[in-house]
């Protein structure tokens, strides 16, 4: 099924800014369709013929498409009223039926005008009604034909206006004011009328000022949005949240127009004091665990300084080096906890930033071990042992990153030392990701490990937590360019694919 975006990408005839137009229409026309309870289809121009390349379902009422129409292509002479519109013509304001397979219905066509050209065709259609329509039915509808007349005269959507965001954003089934011109309560649905009245507004609302009836109430300390008092008159399109006495209301106002002169406005309530308790709930969790892996991440380096500090009292290399290990193995822990703390997910890492970290970690550690035992090639290994990182790994879990951190420091760093310490060379970390399968090979170009089967506390370690934790396998070989390539095979929890 083509979207809108791709129609308006291969017709080059629409230009950029009737583009643009045409998918502010389609962010907006919500308020349209539940205003109407009325399916809402785009119909334009095609090589094949008048096409429809977007709708949207009502979600006050019964939709009349069981699937979505885009890109179906009607015959031109079977509907003449819509290519009478695409060139141009006046609309007709009255319901005519249609025949849909789903159902009866009745529908009306509407040019989409900006700047006196029309660009496409707005069908709305609803099924046939067959009880009288109630008194909120009405004004609903009386107020979604004004907003068709403005989208006929290029005036909706409202040029300059923000697309409304989805998160708490109020609608027509939330509650809905309708103001005159100075901002009078003309009419109030029921679920509006309920949501001011919890708010703390007592009495009729019909015939009163919206702005003044709720001074009072924000006569508090709690600082009050700069854009509220257009709102509460109808004379911007923006969106605002008031707040008082526990309660926080989410004000939508769509000003309503008439050959250029604003005649009232529709005003979009919501009570979202429960969604925005639970977001600060959600800030001050943020908060809290953000201060969590910041302690964690200092004391972590307070215990690897506490065994750097140790390691210097030992009297043996031997000691020394395990001192040494622990501390880096510590310290690698505290890398993980310091990219949550940076990260804008606190259960997810950005894992090549790690192993930029853990590169260099190995590459110190493993130094410092040969410098103590007093190879005399140091200098060449301080100098000549280089590190690169092909490919990347991504996004992982919090409880994957850890385990995996560990395994390629202590890969990397048994690279350094039994790899590269005599020769120098480069340390390679190439990562293959393909969905949740990642591969993850640390290289070096160094003497080789011959026909000896890797072992020691580094690799046990490191095999105990592929296998363990990760549910992966670890496997060595001697690559044919000379060197050693230890593999990590696993496969990430699906919350990283992506």
């Amino acid at each position: 099924m083509p979207s809108l975006s791709k129609f308006l990408a291969d017709n080059p005839s629409i230009t950029e800014q009737g583009a643009d137009w045409l998918q502010h229409l389609a962010g907006d026309w919500n308020l349209v369709s539940d205003l109407l309870r009325s399916d809402l289809v785009l119909w334009a121009r095609t090589e094949q013929g008048p096409t429809a390349v977007a709708h949207t379902r009502p979600a006050t009422g019964a939709t009349v498409y069981y699937e979505d129409p885009v890109g179906q292509v009607v015959d031109a002479e079977e509907n003449p009223e819509l290519v009478a519109l695409l060139d141009g013509e006046v609309p007709s304001w009255e319901w005519f039926p249609t025949i849909r397979e789903e159902r009866d219905a009745v529908g009306m066509l509407v040019p989409v005008r900006r700047k006196g050209v029309t660009l496409a065709v707005l069908a709305a259609e609803r099924p046939a009604p067959t009880n009288a329509p109630t008194a909120n039915g009405t004004r609903h509808r009386e107020l979604g034909l004004r907003l068709l007349r403005m989208v006929a005269s290029g005036a909706f959507p409202i040029e300059g206006a923000p697309v409304p965001p989805r998160r708490g954003a109020p609608r027509v089934g939330d509650g809905v004011v309708q103001l005159d011109e100075h901002g009078v309560v003309q009419w109030a649905s029921p679920n509006a009328l309920s949501a001011f009245h919890r708010f703390g507004i007592e009495g009729q609302m019909t015939g009163s000022n919206l702005a003044e009836l709720t001074t009072e109430l924000l006569q508090t300390r709690t600082p009050v949005d700069e854009s509220l008092p257009l709102v509460l008159m109808g004379r911007a399109a923006w969106r605002s949240d008031m707040q008082a006495r526990g309660g926080t209301l989410s004000l939508r106002a769509v000003p309503l127009t008439e050959q250029g002169e604003r005649t009232g406005a529709i005003i979009l309530v919501r009570d979202v004091t429960e969604l925005r308790r639970r977001e600060r709930e959600l800030i001050t969790k943020d908060a809290t665990i953000r201060e969590v892996h910041h302690r964690v991440k200092n004391n972590l380096q307070t215990v690897a300084a506490l065994l750097r500090m140790q390691s210097r009292r030992m009297k043996t290399d031997e000691a020394r080096d395990a001192l040494a290990e622990a501390m880096r193995r510590v310290s690698t822990i505290a890398l993980v906890h310091e990219s949550l703390l940076q990260g804008s997910a606190q259960d997810a890492v950005h894992f090549d930033d790690v192993i930029d970290r853990c590169l260099r970690l190995a590459v110190d550690a493993a130094s410092a071990t040969v410098h103590r035992e007093g190879t005399p090639q140091l200098a060449e290994a301080q100098v000549e042992v280089s590190t690169q990182k092909l490919g990347r790994v991504g996004v992982i879990r919090a409880e994957e990153a850890t385990p995996l951190a560990l395994v390629v420091t202590e890969l990397a760093t048994n690279a350094v030392e039994h790899g590269l310490s005599e020769t120098g060379g480069t340390l390679t970390v190439r990562s293959e990701r393909t969905g949740a399968h990642l591969l993850i090979h640390i290289e070096d170009d160094g003497a080789g490990m011959g026909s000896k089967k890797p072992s020691g506390l580094g690799t046990n370690i490191a095999v105990t937590l592929v296998q363990g934790q990760l549910g992966g396998t670890l496997t060595w070989e001697s690559r044919p360019e000379g060197g050693t390539r230890a593999t990590v095979d696993v496969t990430l929890d699906p919350f990283a694919v992506g």
